[in-house]
């Protein structure tokens, strides 16, 4: 069983930063890739990005490249989301994810933190 714990979110103007964490309570953190996902108010949840076990590739989905950035510290069994040039529809509870490496799909979740961007 892994735990995770997301926190970082807030209220932030447009074109600002955020950087999410998420910790997970297992010793086999290294084991498992990391996803992050949002969810809009009345929306579907939605895929943003993904790292390896290792922290050697990275996807992302096109609305965010270049401005989010997934990165993970297997030392402190933490997973991090930093968000620039945010804009008023990045606003979404975001929550991160793990599940194995070699196939595309997440066991265990986090509760979610609620990112705002205002206009």
């Amino acid at each position: 069983q892994v735990q995770l714990v997301e926190s970082g979110g807030g209220l932030v103007q447009a074109g600002g930063s955020l950087r999410l964490s998420c910790a997970a309570s297992a010793r086999t953190f290294s084991s498992y890739a990391m996803g992050w996902f949002r969810q809009a108010p009345g929306k579907e949840r939605d895929f943003v990005a993904r790292i390896s076990r290792s922290g050697g590739k990275t996807y992302y989905v096109d609305s965010v490249k270049g401005r989010f950035t997934i990165s993970r510290d297997n030392a402190k069994n933490t997973v991090y989301l930093e968000m620039n040039s945010l804009k008023p529809e990045d606003t979404a509870v975001y929550s991160c994810a793990a599940g194995p490496d070699s196939v595309y799909m997440y066991q265990y979740w986090g509760q979610g933190t609620q990112v705002t961007v205002s206009s």
